[in-house]
C-alpha cells in the first residue's frame, strides 16, 4: 500500500493569521493614541444653589443664550473685554458664571474660554438664582 500525501490539498492558514495579527497590532496602536478632549462640568441643581455675589464678577447665561456681565446684556465677543476691564479694577475678584439649567452648554464653555482669555483663571460655575426661585 502506498501512502498518499495530500500536498497542496489542505487549507493554508498562515496568510489569515498574518492578517488577523496585523489587525490586532493596528487596533492596539490606535487605541493607545486616542484621547478625548473636553472639560467635565457638573452643574449644581437649583435646590443646592447659593447666592454668593460678594467679591465676585457675576456672568449670567440665560436659557435663551443671552449673556449678562453684571446687569448688562453683552455679546459673546464682548465678554473678554468686559472681564479684562472688571479684572483691572478689582484683580482679586473671581468670576462666577451663573447658568440656567436650560442654558446652552456651548455658550457656557465659550464664556468660560473668554473669561480665561481675559486673564482670570479662577472661574466658578453655579446654578442661576432665578432658576432656584430666589
Amino acid at each position: 500500500m502506498e501512502n498518499h500525501d495530500s500536498d497542496g490539498s489542505g487549507i493554508d492558514l498562515a496568510p489569515m493569521l498574518d492578517f488577523v495579527l496585523n489587525l490586532l497590532i493596528f487596533f492596539i496602536i490606535t487605541a493607545v493614541f486616542v484621547k478625548e478632549i473636553g472639560i467635565t462640568v457638573s452643574r449644581p441643581t437649583s435646590a443646592a444653589a447659593e447666592k454668593k455675589e460678594g467679591g465676585s464678577i457675576i456672568i449670567n447665561i440665560r436659557a435663551s443664550g443671552e449673556i449678562y456681565v453684571g446687569n448688562r446684556l453683552v455679546d459673546l465677543r464682548a465678554v473678554r473685554a468686559n472681564i479684562e476691564r472688571l479684572h483691572a479694577q478689582k484683580p482679586e475678584d473671581a468670576v462666577v458664571v451663573l447658568a440656567e439649567k436650560e442654558a446652552p452648554t456651548g455658550s457656557l464653555v465659550q464664556v468660560i474660554d473668554q473669561v480665561r482669555q481675559g486673564g482670570v483663571q479662577n472661574v466658578s460655575i453655579a446654578a442661576s438664582a432665578a432658576a432656584a426661585g430666589g
